[in-house]
């Protein structure tokens, strides 16, 4: 008896605690014009550079674009604190073991650093 008394009350209960909700928004159109009227000129280097990075557990967790992105900023970083690297070429040394694949080992990046001068509001 109380078995199926506590059977029954469990289905109400579970029953009872389902619900549909629903809502509905609507909007409304803003016409803008985002623009950009900032120009600078970019000094570009007129030696190429070539960087090795080997990433850390934590920046290899993000991924490959992830690591390549940390070698990037490190040789930028290493070569006068540049801005941007033009016409980069990566080289990326992976390992790949019985358990592990496709894990980033080294990075070597190479291009042309450049800085950005002259800002100019137009």
């Amino acid at each position: 008896m109380k078995k199926t008394v506590l059977f029954a009350a469990a289905v109400v209960l579970s029953l009872a605690s389902c619900t549909t909700v629903k809502k509905s928004a609507t909007t409304m159109e803003v016409s803008s014009n985002v623009t950009a009227t900032t120009h600078a000129d970019l000094d570009v280097a007129s030696s190429r550079i070539s960087y090795s990075f080997r990433p850390t557990a934590k920046e290899r967790r993000g991924g490959k674009q992830n690591c390549i992105n940390a070698a990037i900023r490190e040789a930028l970083k290493q070569h006068g604190n540049a801005d941007v690297l033009l016409a980069p070429q990566y080289e990326v040394v992976t390992f790949n073991g019985l358990i592990r694949r496709g894990v980033v080992k080294e990075v070597i990046v190479s291009g042309y650093p450049a800085t950005y001068k002259n800002f100019k509001v137009k």
